[in-house]
């Protein structure tokens, strides 16, 4: 294939890029896939759309008196900025001027497409930029869709363990389906295939963490079998950092690359930029990657293997040399960082522990744990060995903080010293030693530090909004309706955790949600925690820290042995992840570290009691991740 030439034919309204494997075709000046022809399909894209609903390139901003508005990025400009035997690049430009205040977002942006010799698929990317002196906007999400053909495109894959045939998007109709407590989600009551019959549908029921999105998409299963996959090489540019969740691939059939987006966080990861504040950012590269298999082939899940191998190869090539853009770094100016991560807790251990699969990674300078909420600029990340060692490569020049969490222990830490990035560099890191918060030991805890609440109990689904994929299946939390599920298994009285009998697994349900009461009205929440306490220290102050996975609209309330008493402890109002609504196990990570005063404690048996007192939704609630109480120092 890699003798096969570049062709590049210039149609008036539109422009295509042809290397013998993929011929794709972009309309002009606007820069929208309208047509991926490969291994015999005409168009891999979705003839019944409008051109403009195929592959696209889209965002979400606010700002001069426009809110929400959704915009699908056409260029008002083209131009061929390489063609050559090995590589073409394409541009698509919109330049933003004040005349167009309130009216478009207040952005320079560049879309990029890039087509290689020998390459089974093609390459997309885009510099967004703003102007100190232009005014003041905001962006709720950016991404790039595929929208492919409903009529070829019905195996869907995210993960080894999250893949499935996928009803039709004509199944979510009103007369096919039935919506259920938010748009997104759709009990499929007559579906034209009727094995689909009974399950629910929504596209939340496949996002996936950042770190976790390397490749997905679809596989056309009848002949010819084709897989269409979008992979992501790096997550440089996303924001929120690793765990931060995002769509991907969902019925329509649709594939997304999401870039910035608010779910799981909600407004703490909309980045808003002043007037006066310059910006400049580059997106991608993603690899559209297109694989078939021959016709004795009879396992087209080989695409997907096929398409995990190919995930690596871009793994291991970034950063790529052939962008043109001098936006887009090279490995030559990027640098280098090298170091260990220990952790101190002599409650544990006397020695050094080793940060075994600890988070390690640079963003830009702030608190520690500020770079899950960082979403301007770009981030770094890694996991360190067993030994606590970590490697971060291909950094863009610039000052950063370090960074790290590790599973197991609560908190975040953070490197003091601005460590300066310059290109060719290898910086090393002396052994970093992070200490997390810790007053005495430990006398009883509920749940393990991993910023989750996966290790709780997560109910059965109501057998009426199931989705087969996650029956038996380890992510049995991204069912539908589970919230509903604790008005009955707690129908008037709440959860309550008696400590050296109870068991997290099975006793602490995964979220502390209201209470339903009837469709419109719903009770506010109060866990308790009981524990018995012997030669208790009245003189020396106790510590409760509780550490949140997800908050959305809620407020934690703490009070000790007496429920109507003024609360130890009050949170306020915070979070807004929805990660309860969403199928999410966890969203931004909260900790709290409460006082307890030894003379407010008794000998024999106390209660702690967890309230969440709002309650004009069913949404709305906390995910624990871990809790823990300690003896005085």
């Amino acid at each position: 294939m890699s003798s096969l030439k570049l062709k590049l034919q210039d149609k008036g309204n539109h422009v295509v890029m042809d290397n013998g494997i993929a011929r794709v075709t972009l309309s002009k000046p606007d820069g929208i896939v309208t047509g991926i022809d490969y291994n015999g399909i005409d168009n891999l894209l979705e003839v019944l759309n409008e051109e403009p609903n195929r592959g696209y390139w889209d965002l979400v901003w606010s700002g001069s008196g426009t809110t929400g508005a959704f915009d699908v990025i056409k260029g008002t400009n083209f131009e061929v900025i390489m063609q050559n035997e090995e590589q073409i690049e394409l541009s698509f430009t919109r330049k933003w001027d004040p005349s167009q205040e309130g009216k478009t977002v207040p952005l320079n942006i560049d879309k990029r497409f890039v087509m290689l010799r020998g390459s089974s698929g093609f390459y997309t990317y885009a510099i967004y930029e703003h102007l100190k002196e232009w005014p003041a906007f905001s962006i709720a999400e950016t991404r790039i869709a595929f929208k492919l053909r409903k009529a070829k495109f019905h195996y869907m894959a995210i993960t080894d363990d999250r893949q499935r045939f996928m009803p039709l998007p004509d199944d979510r109709l009103p007369d096919r389906g039935q919506a259920l407590a938010y748009p997104e989600a759709v009990l499929l009551v007559n579906p034209i295939e009727p094995q689909f019959k009974g399950e629910v549908d929504d596209k939340y029921q496949y996002s996936c963490e950042n770190k976790d999105i390397g490749v997905h998409g679809w596989i056309c299963t009848e002949q010819p079998t084709v897989g269409f996959w979008l992979i992501t090489p790096s997550h440089e540019y996303r924001t929120g950092g690793p765990q931060k969740q995002n769509l991907t691939s969902h019925v329509g059939p649709t594939s997304l690359a999401v870039f910035m987006s608010a779910h799981y966080s909600g407004e703490d990861l909309v980045p808003k930029f002043s007037e006066g504040e310059a910006w400049k950012k580059v997106f991608g590269p993603i690899f559209v990657y297109l694989n078939s298999s021959s016709d004795d082939d009879n396992d087209p899940l080989w695409l997907w293997k096929d398409a995990k191998s190919q995930m690596n190869v871009e793994v291991e090539s970034w950063p790529y040399s052939f962008p043109a853009s001098d936006d887009y770094l090279k490995a030559e100016q990027r640098g280098n960082v090298v170091g260990r991560l220990l952790v101190q807790d002599r409650y544990v251990d006397e020695d050094f522990i080793a940060a075994n699969r600890g988070y390690v990674g640079l963003a830009l300078p702030g608190a520690a744990g500020s770079w899950q909420r960082e979403c301007k600029d770009y981030q770094f990340w890694t996991r360190t060995d067993e030994e606590g060692f970590f490697y971060i490569s291909g950094i863009r020049p610039g000052q950063y903080n370090l960074y790290a969490w590790i599973p197991g222990f609560i908190g975040d830490y953070k490197y003091d010293d601005i460590i300066t990035i310059t290109p060719g560099c290898y910086m090393y890191v002396e052994d970093l030693v992070y200490q997390p918060p810790r007053n005495g030991a430990t006398l009883w805890e509920i749940g393990f530090p991993d910023r989750s609440a996966i290790e709780f109990y997560v109910p059965d689904p109501n057998p009426k909004y199931i989705n087969k994929l996650y029956q038996n299946h380890p992510d049995r939390f991204r069912q539908y309706g589970l919230w509903e599920r604790y008005a009955e298994l707690y129908p008037d009285k709440d959860l309550v955790y008696v400590v050296g009998s109870s068991d997290y697994r099975k006793d602490w349900f995964y979220a502390q949600v209201t209470r339903k009461k009837d469709s419109k009205t719903y009770q506010p929440t109060t866990w308790q925690i009981k524990f018995e306490l012997k030669n208790i220290d009245k003189n020396h102050t106790y510590i409760l820290r509780v550490a949140i996975a997800s908050a959305t609209y809620a407020e934690l309330q703490i009070r000790l042995n007496d429920v109507n008493a003024s609360p130890l402890f009050t949170s306020g109002l915070i979070g807004r992840d929805n990660s309860i609504a969403r199928h999410g196990i966890h969203g931004l990570y909260w900790l709290f570290n409460v006082e307890v005063a030894g003379s407010k404690l008794v000998e024999g048996d106390n209660t702690m009691f967890l309230t969440q007192p709002r309650c004009t939704s069913p949404f709305q609630g906390i995910i624990y991740d871990y809790i823990r109480f300690e003896a005085p120092n």
